[in-house]
């Protein structure tokens, strides 16, 4: 009996403990208003790169379709989830946990501006390999649950996921969301949800592209209260040897988290946090190719930097990346180099190059791949692939050109140049490598935002996979090509996050970036 007294008195007293330490938290978290979720990084790793390789071959259709629908204006701007359908998540690092129901079930997930619907794989998930190997979330087990039953898939650049909506509380540090509309992943059919490291994904983009006009999770988080202001901000840890991944902190900003004044941009268009971006420029020199503007998306569910295939080609030259080799690059440069050469120097209007000697169709803006053959090839069933690729190989080496016309290089050497670029095409939302012992040597690559020039310096845009002799470095940079009106489009994942920390003003529509303390 005084054993059993003695065990008690001492939970009672651990208890005692716990609570007041709880206590002095809750307080030191509602003192600063800020609610802080760590993250977790996760090392880069050969199995999500092999799982993410065997997808790609599925994803490059579907990109192709979008690239060929979009060029096309078929979907006009009713393509705005087209992003997400590209997105590739196992190259994301960061991740947090979060519970739903009550009592909370634990899941890991993916903080992601780039979408905005709430998902993790469902109890009632039972033919999918990859969900016998993360939590599931079992209804029957929630005092809270409320059923919905809607039908939902989204579908990523690496697979997709389908399932249907169900309602329950979502707990995010201290928080708990009330009545949160989420789905349940019945089917997660792609081998990247099998190895990922994650359960689920949590989206903090805007409602305009969540699946099924879900509310998301933050816009719920405002509206109950929960926070003091509509602000979120992200804090990635890239120094490699501690243990602390990173901070997202909802409700405001943690001054420790940054130096100086943040940089702040307006929303351009709600969906993703997109904002207008001035030029790239390489070692301090202007590319010239988003000089007459592009956009951009902060996005914390991708580590890499995607941008128009033109500028990544430029990036990777300079830092001696290997990609795809592209014949029809070379067979442009080969039988039009020297009209287009000609051409610019006789000051004709750049965009209308390409459809002048005939690889494309001049559209007002640009050029367009001639879409009427490759029309009628596809029902006869030939690739209607070659064309566009003339086209875009052309609309680059003019952009090149006019690179190192500016530059006053001889004829023969912005020949040889363009050449020389056409063999560091990356291939489409491809890796490519680099030397990893030619770091030093490598230029810094820079965007311009409000204004300002950021920076980032090879040890930041070139990542490892690996360690010692085994290690392998790859570039940063990924070609990605969405045209106009959505694009020229750069995608600034956590390469760019972690040097800069991102800001997310939900309340004035804007976001901000200082240099990441």
């Amino acid at each position: 009996m005084e054993v059993k007294m003695g065990i008690k008195l001492k939970a009672v007293a651990v208890a005692l403990v716990l609570s007041s330490l709880l206590f002095s938290l809750a307080f030191s978290a509602s003192n600063d208003g800020l609610v802080r979720i760590g993250l977790k990084k996760m090392k880069f790793d050969q199995n999500n790169r092999l799982a993410a390789r065997l997808e790609s071959k599925e994803g490059e259709a579907l990109r192709a379709s979008i690239r060929k629908y979009n060029l096309r204006g078929k979907l006009g701007d009713s393509a705005d989830t087209d992003i997400v359908a590209l997105k590739n998540y196992m190259d994301a690092q960061y991740f947090g946990e979060i519970g739903i129901g009550t009592p909370p079930q634990k899941f890991t997930v993916i903080f992601d501006t780039g979408s905005s619907n709430l998902w993790v794989p469902s109890a009632k998930c039972y033919f999918s390999v990859p969900c016998f190997f993360h939590s599931k979330y079992k209804s029957s087990r929630s005092s809270s649950y409320k059923k919905n039953g809607k039908s939902a898939a989204i579908h990523y650049g690496t697979g997709a996921i389908s399932g249907f909506f169900s309602q329950d509380n979502v707990k995010i540090g201290d928080l708990v969301v009330k009545n949160q509309e989420f789905i349940e992943a019945t089917r997660e059919p792609s081998v990247t949800f099998l190895v990922a490291k994650f359960d689920g994904i949590l989206g903090l983009g805007f409602q305009e592209i969540s699946v099924g006009n879900a509310t998301p999770v933050w816009y719920r988080m405002v509206k109950q209260g929960l926070v003091k202001e509509p602000v979120f901000s992200f804090w990635l840890n890239r120094n490699v040897k501690e243990e602390e991944g990173g901070e997202i902190v909802f409700g405001g900003v943690d001054p420790n988290h940054y130096k100086g004044k943040h940089t702040y941009v307006p929303v351009t268009r709600k969906g993703y946090w997109q904002f207008d971006m001035g030029d790239v420029l390489i070692d301090g020199k202007p590319t010239g190719y988003c000089g007459g503007g592009c956009s951009a998306i902060a996005d914390s569910g991708t580590s890499l930097l995607a941008g128009p295939t033109t500028v990544v080609t430029m990036i990777n030259h300079a830092i001696g990346a290997t990609g795809v080799v592209s014949q029809e690059c070379k067979a442009v440069v080969e039988q039009y180099g020297q009209t287009i050469m000609d051409l610019l120097s006789a000051e004709t209007k750049p965009n209308k190059i390409c459809s002048q000697i005939g690889l494309c169709t001049f559209d007002g803006t640009h050029g367009v791949s001639m879409g009427i053959e490759s029309v009628v090839d596809e029902k006869e069933g030939r690739s209607s692939g070659l064309r566009d690729a003339m086209c875009s190989a052309c609309e680059m080496a003019v952009v090149w050109m006019q690179n190192q016309l500016r530059q006053n290089q001889t004829q023969d050497r912005i020949l040889s140049y363009v050449n020389e670029l056409c063999e560091r095409l990356p291939s489409p939302m491809g890796e490519s490598a680099v030397e990893c012992g030619s770091l030093s040597s490598m230029p810094s690559v820079s965007f311009t935002i409000g204004g300002k020039v950021f920076d980032l310096s090879p040890k930041e845009y070139i990542l490892k996979v690996g360690e010692g002799a085994a290690a392998q470095c790859i570039s940063g940079f990924t070609a990605l090509d969405i045209p106009p009106p959505r694009g020229p489009l750069w995608i600034l994942g956590d390469v760019f996050m972690g040097r800069y920390h991102t800001v997310f003003d939900f309340g004035k529509l804007r976001v901000g970036f200082a240099e990441a303390a």
